[in-house]
């Protein structure tokens, strides 16, 4: 807790770094609380176990299983694939188009976009 007495640090932005400077009263004062603990917890993370790691050949053969099956699919069943394009387009092309229904298709392509790239960045 500060003293609500001292005063605020003037932001001169030019002259000096008043955030660190704040910091480094901050340090000082709380210097004396510090409880010494004799390598106690430098003692504890080295006796931690070490964290699992997944075995390096699982990335590479999910990617070549995906790629098989995307491989399978698309050979397996193009015919079928057509069929549904055409009978998308054909539903698709029947109805009117609005503004607001152009906006909803943006916004779930957008949606559906941020999704997919959000779940192919994540780290495991």
């Amino acid at each position: 807790m500060t003293n609500a007495n001292a005063p605020m640090p003037s932001p001169s932005f030019a002259t000096d770094d008043w955030l660190d400077r704040v910091l480094a009263d901050d340090a000082r004062e709380h210097a004396a609380h510090y409880v010494q603990d004799d390598g106690f917890t430098a003692a504890v993370m080295q006796r931690l176990p070490a964290p699992v790691a997944l075995p390096a050949w699982r990335k590479p053969v999910v990617v070549a299983l995906w790629l098989v099956a995307g491989v399978l699919l698309a050979s397996m069943l193009p015919q079928a694939m057509q069929d549904l394009a055409r009978e998308a387009f054909r539903v698709v092309a029947a109805k009117p188009v609005t503004l607001s229904m152009l906006g909803m298709l943006l916004a779930a392509i957008g949606i559906v976009t941020w999704t997919g790239t959000a779940l192919a960045l994540r780290r495991d």
